[in-house]
């Protein structure tokens, strides 16, 4: 995967989550929770179907990597660039 695509990847877990949210207007380094009022159950719910859509593991004490879009990249692009999307 490309960081693009580990971004739209994100954007779509949050929009399957929080349907109603508006994400053009997300901005990559501010605070997911806070743009977009996620509480603790939807953010579990990222990591959750992150590990769900791409069997990966998201332990406990990195949970502060995916507070933001630019964080959740940078953190998940290594973990997921020889993740093979299937079209």
């Amino acid at each position: 995967m490309t960081r693009e695509q580990v971004r739209k990847a994100v954007l779509d877990i949050i929009s399957d989550i929080a349907p109603d949210e508006d994400l053009s207007t997300i901005k990559d380094d501010e605070n997911l929770r806070d743009q977009f009022d996620l509480d603790s159950m939807d953010f579990l719910d990222i990591v959750m179907e992150l590990r769900k859509r791409f069997n990966l593991e998201v332990p406990e004490k990195d949970y502060q990597e995916l507070v933001s879009m630019a964080s959740s990249v940078a953190y998940l692009f290594p973990r997921l660039k020889d993740y093979e999307l299937v079209s």
